[in-house]
C-alpha cells in the first residue's frame, strides 16, 4: 500500500513540476536587447560573406573519421 502512495505521490510531483515548466515558457519570452542583436546581425553577416551552410547529417558523418585512426 505504501508502495502505491509513493508512486502516487511521485505521479503527482511530476505532473505539477511539468505544468509549472510549461506554464512558465508561455507567460515568459525572452528578447534580445539592443547589443545582443547587433552582435547576432554581425555574427550572421560574417557568415554569409564565408559562402556559411549549415551541414546536415550526410555531410556531417562524410567529413568525420568514423572509421577511428590506424596504430
Amino acid at each position: 500500500m505504501t508502495i502505491l502512495l509513493g508512486l502516487l505521490v511521485f505521479v503527482a510531483l511530476a505532473l505539477v513540476g511539468w505544468a509549472i515548466a510549461e506554464g512558465k515558457n508561455k507567460v515568459m519570452d525572452y528578447h534580445n536587447n539592443d547589443e545582443e542583436q547587433q552582435a547576432l546581425d554581425n555574427t550572421l553577416e560574417a557568415q554569409h560573406k564565408a559562402d556559411f551552410a549549415e551541414l546536415n547529417i550526410k555531410d556531417v558523418i562524410r567529413t568525420i573519421s568514423t572509421k577511428g585512426f590506424k596504430a
